[in-house]
């Protein structure tokens, strides 16, 4: 401290002093202690605050009886310094508190003297996030916990969608404490920091450059810098030498750099030109731009300052801290402020005899409750601590920086709408990370087998360099084959995405299936091929079954179901026509082949035999709806078969090889497997190229072959382009997401190169490399049709067959209820009549008078018209009634016979008698029974 300095401030002191005198009268004056850095700046501006602040608040309230009456002292920077002059404050000053110290290591020391003193400490600059760990009722925070503006950083990184920061901080109490903070609250956006960059608190030039170097050759390109000014600005200046304050390149600072950006050179400044910082929000107010004009002018007068001094936020919590000590000690009401001494000794600094505040205890409860408007806004203590109030956002400029959002706890992040200037002086947005050119070329592991080299060492390769040449920048990489010294293979593909999980490998290309169990250990891109795993059979049709062809479209159960419904149909039809229809009449024979033959004629809808019965013509509209669907379903199947005959299928779906227990091909080495033992499929055999799976199937499951092959479909269209018309690819289709990328679990790769497989997927780079691979024949994977099983089953109609079965029934039952209620009179006088009439009897009465003609439906009516007899009608008995020619004409007209018909037609001429057949047949009958005479 220099002369002019040390004068100026005793005179102020003194001024001070006088003045309380002057106005308090009798008011008591209450030692305060004030330890603080006095050389540096926060030192210098705090201790001018709270001067000023006792100064206002004191000629504010001359009523007050307490005069608070400071002594200063200076803790010189250091951690023993600060410590030693607590112990002198407590001891021999007897300080009812201490505001300060400066730094969070000095004030970790001096709370502890202070919770035995019972002296309250209030630190108006102290904010490492670990002094909270200290439970004293005597500690007040009067700033905001670094750990506040974490929630501010965390919605920047969310807004810009950063997904990795590098985060710097010096190596103490100061940075040790935020790192945990700030690793998860970002783990909370999806961010994360794969390093931290940890540099002494008085490190060399070249340790800086060192380290600087290290970032550089990371791709990493967001920077969190946690550290106080001094170092920070250090930092800065061999950042912007070196080249890393250029595009590309974010960089974040926390409030304890971003809050003293106002009192920084320009030159200074300029080094940090784009960075964004997070400082804390103090709302304009008349009493703020009061201050801030009258502090600078006794500033000046007090430290011989030439240029324009700044007061940040330190300054201004200063003012706050004092102000509300004073009101705390104002509010404990004592009249005396003694110390006691536990050995009654005087003037010591040992600990043993530190002294005991006596008022200490009211001080703290007092400050608890403080809460008033101050310079920085609502200004309140609880539990010690000051609440959190808003952040904003600034853009490091040469003039200190520009405001470009708020961050409230309420609100969250809010933009101010104003673009950022980033480091290069661009206005593009960086992305946060980019690969180094100084750094190393990435591994990429490619699988190594012998077959299908179209897709490892072709196709896959090219999609991958076709997909790196779109991104935005560079990305150096050598392919790397997964091989042993001799070239073979070392290992599974499981083998080869552990290696990349163990950083032996920075990627894999090739064939490789996106699958549940591999994403555990690494991160896949967007799949670049079509998904799923798929069944490929031969396709040649055997020549023996060609004949046979047309039952292919059914299957066994719904021909046999078919055709016992076409027999059911007949015999229904036959029992509600037989009695009313000649047609359904006759020999046994007549009516079994009439039956058949109107029940198959309604496939073709040619049935010549007229239908009476309503309930019939209801049963054969119902029936006629199910053949038209069965008839119109199998001439569709019969029409695809004999269309694509080559494409058809030797085995349909999986059921047939669980049936069969056939053999079952699968590539080696592929996740396949697992999912044919998991379907129960057994007697599997790997292959190994295209040749080997064709040579299988050409041996068939009798000759160590096999019958079919499950492979997934980019492998399977392969095989089919290479071996055309043999074989086809046969549902079911089991999910999966097709070929991917593999990368380390966060590579930020990842998100990059799926979005450049869109733009090649998309566009025509991807028919170009079909064709490059498959042949120009398909300009995609979708040009190979897939053939599905073309039988029709049970499953297919069941429901039909339902209906038809149910409707048929119930005709049936209606039409019996109506047969026993028209019958009951005919068969009451048959019971009477027998002398023994069972069941069985009964059952034969019925189906006798079922077997008769119903002579009063419709139809009988109409061929067989009644006789008129003396005015009455009577109709006319068939001789199925069972009258004998024998018999006795009746007496009665309702026995009226055909024979008197006959016998009348012919006496008035009816009947010509040159017809020889009916005169003998009129003869016989007159010998017999001659005509009635009435």
């Amino acid at each position: 401290m220099n002369t002019n300095q040390g004068t100026h401030r005793a005179l102020w002191f003194i001024a001070g002093c006088l003045l309380f005198v002057a106005t308090a009268g009798e008011a008591r004056n209450v030692s305060v202690g004030v330890v603080l850095d006095m050389e540096s700046w926060v030192g210098k501006m705090g201790l001018s605050c709270i001067h000023m602040s006792l100064s206002e608040f004191y000629q504010a309230n001359p009523h007050y009886n307490t005069r608070i009456v400071l002594h200063p002292k200076d803790s010189a920077g250091d951690v023993v310094g600060a410590a030693a002059a607590a112990l002198d404050l407590i001891n021999n000053h007897k300080v009812e508190a201490i505001l300060g110290p400066t730094t969070s290591m000095q004030t970790n020391f001096v709370i502890k003297l202070a919770h035995k003193a019972h002296v309250p400490i209030l630190t108006f600059t102290a904010s490492s996030p670990s002094l909270a760990s200290h439970r004293s009722p005597y500690f007040f925070r009067l700033t905001h916990t670094d750990s506040a503006q974490v929630a501010a950083i965390t919605a920047l990184v969310k807004a810009y969608n950063w997904r990795e920061l590098v985060l710097i901080y010096q190596d103490d109490e100061f940075g040790d404490g935020m790192s945990p903070y700030f690793i998860h609250a970002l783990q909370g956006v999806n961010a994360r920091v794969p390093y931290q960059s940890i540099i002494d608190p008085t490190p060399t030039e070249d340790q800086i450059e060192e380290e600087l170097y290290k970032l550089m050759t990371m791709p990493t390109r967001v920077l969190l810098v946690h550290m106080l000014p001094s170092l920070a600005i250090r930092l800065f200046s061999k950042a912007n030498e070196i080249g890393m304050m250029r595009e590309g390149y974010v960089w974040i600072l926390t409030d304890a750099t971003t809050n003293l950006l106002g009192s920084m050179s320009s030159s200074v400044l300029k080094s940090m030109e784009g960075a964004l910082g997070v400082r804390t929000y103090v709302p304009k107010s008349m009493e703020l731009d009061r201050f801030k004009i009258k502090w600078k002018r006794k500033f000046i007068v007090e430290n011989s300052v030439p240029n324009d001094p700044y007061l940040d936020i330190f300054g201004l919590w200063a003012y706050d801290a004092a102000r509300a000590l004073a009101m705390a000690v104002e509010k404990t009401g004592a009249k005396n402020f003694t110390f006691q001494n536990p050995n009654g000794s005087e003037n010591l600094t040992d600990l043993e005899t530190l002294g005991v505040s006596r008022n200490g205890e009211k001080i703290g409860e007092a400050l608890s409750k403080t809460k008033f408007m101050g310079l920085t806004g609502n200004y309140e203590i609880v539990n010690g601590q000051l609440q959190s109030a808003a952040f904003e956002i600034v853009n490091v400029n040469s003039n200190g920086g520009n405001r470009v959002g708020f961050w409230n706890p309420e609100k969250g992040l809010l933009s101010n709408n104003m673009t950022v200037v980033w480091p290069g002086n661009t206005a593009a947005v960086p992305k946060g990370w980019e690969f180094p050119t100084a750094g190393k070329r990435l591994r990429i592991g490619v699988p190594v087998k012998e077959g299908y080299s179209e897709f490892v060492k072709g196709y896959c390769t090219d999609v991958f360099n076709a997909v790196i040449a779109t991104l935005p920048y560079d990305v150096p990489f050598d392919y790397i084959p997964f091989a042993l010294p001799n070239g073979s293979s070392a290992g599974s593909y499981d083998d080869l995405i552990m290696q990349v999980h163990k950083g032996v490998y920075d990627g894999a290309v090739g064939d490789i299936t996106i699958i549940a169990n591999r994403s555990k250990y690494v991160d896949f891109t967007l799949p670049f091929t079509e998904p799923g795993v798929s069944m490929v059979v031969p396709t040649q049709p055997n020549s023996k079954n060609k004949a046979w062809l047309f039952l292919k479209p059914l299957t066994l159960d719904l021909w046999i179901t078919s055709l016992c419904f076409f027999v059911f149909t007949g015999f229904v039809v036959w029992i509600l026509e037989h009695r009313i229809n000649q047609d359904f009449r006759g020999p046994p024979s007549h009516h079994i082949g009439t039956s058949l033959w109107f029940s198959f004629c309604t496939m073709v809808f040619a049935q010549r035999e007229t239908l009476i019965s309503n309930l019939a013509r209801f049963v054969v509209i119902i029936w006629f709806f199910v053949v038209f669907i069965l008839t119109e379903s199998y001439m569709g199947s019969l029409t695809s078969l004999l269309t694509l005959q080559q494409l058809q299928p030797t085995i349909t779906n999986i059921n047939q090889l669980l049936k069969k227990q056939s053999s079952v091909g699968y590539q080696h080495g592929s996740f396949v497997w697992e999912l044919l033992t998991s379907l129960g499929l057994k007697n599997l055999k790997p292959y190994g190229s295209l040749e080997e799976l064709d040579k299988l199937f050409k041996l068939g499951s009798s000759n160590d072959g096999i019958d079919v092959a499950f492979d997934e479909i980019p492998y399977i269209k392969l095989f089919r382009r290479k071996f055309p018309n043999k074989y086809t690819m046969v549902d079911p289709n089991y999910k999966t997401d097709g070929f991917g990328f593999a990368f380390p679990i966060g590579s930020l790769l990842v998100a990059d190169i799926s979005r450049a497989i869109l733009h090649v997927t998309e566009s025509e780079k991807i028919n170009q490399l079909h064709k490059e691979w498959f042949s120009d024949q398909a300009n995609s994977w979708s040009s190979i049709p897939k053939v599905t099983s073309s039988e029709l089953s049970m499953n297919n109609f069941w429901g039909l067959f339902l209906i038809v079965g149910v409707v048929a029934i119930t005709v049936l039952l209606v039409y019996f209820v109506i047969f026993l209620y028209k019958e009951k009179h005919t068969l009451g006088r048959t019971a009477n009549e027998g002398s023994n009439f069972s069941i069985g009897n009964k059952i034969r009465a019925l189906l006798k008078i079922y077997d008769q003609k119903d002579l009063t439906s419709h139809t009988f009516k109409k061929s067989n018209p009644p006789k008129v007899v003396d005015n009455k009608i009577y109709p006319i008995h068939d001789d199925s009634v069972g009258i004998s020619p024998n018999s006795n004409y009746p007496s009665s007209p309702s026995n009226y016979s055909v024979h008197d018909t006959i016998y009348e037609s012919f006496e008035s001429g009816d009947l010509s008698p040159n017809n020889q057949i009916v005169e003998m047949v009129i003869h016989t009958i007159t010998e017999v029974t001659p005509p009635n005479e009435e």
